[in-house]
């Protein structure tokens, strides 16, 4: 069965960090590109990062430069956001999307439609409260 599969989600203390995790099943990561995105109740989705697993680019929205890191693991077919410094307006539901059409990260590859995209995970809470 083809899914990505969010994890590392949940209740975090100010300041604090995690690590969230995107699992491919049923399809290997080769090829494409893949990002996160967070959506706030009562809020737009925002994009957070985009890493490729075809040429490499790795990009970030100004905004997210800093607290938070993309990486892969080729071994695990899996995608990682780390958020540092973790802050309680980054509460939110956490989701990865892949696309192999674009398959380099560009400065709006994190802005497009979700039919823009081949496969969505379900997301994962995070939650940031003292």
């Amino acid at each position: 069965q083809v899914q990505l599969v969010e994890s590392g989600g949940g209740l975090v203390h100010p300041g604090g960090s995690l690590r969230l995790s995107c699992a491919a099943t049923g399809f290997t990561l080769d090829g494409y590109a893949i990002g996160w995105f967070r959506q706030a109740p009562g809020k737009e989705r925002e994009g957070l990062a985009c890493i490729s697993r075809s040429d490499g680019s790795t990009y970030y929205p100004d905004s997210m430069k800093g607290r938070f890191t993309i990486s892969e693991d080729i071994a695990e077919n899996a995608v990682y956001l780390r958020i540092s410094d973790v802050k309680p307006e980054d509460t939110a539901v956490y989701s990865c999307a892949v696309s192999r059409t674009y398959w380099t990260c560009t400065n709006n590859w994190l802005e497009g439609e979700r039919f823009d995209y081949d496969y969505w995970g379900q997301g994962t809470q995070v939650t940031v409260s003292s």
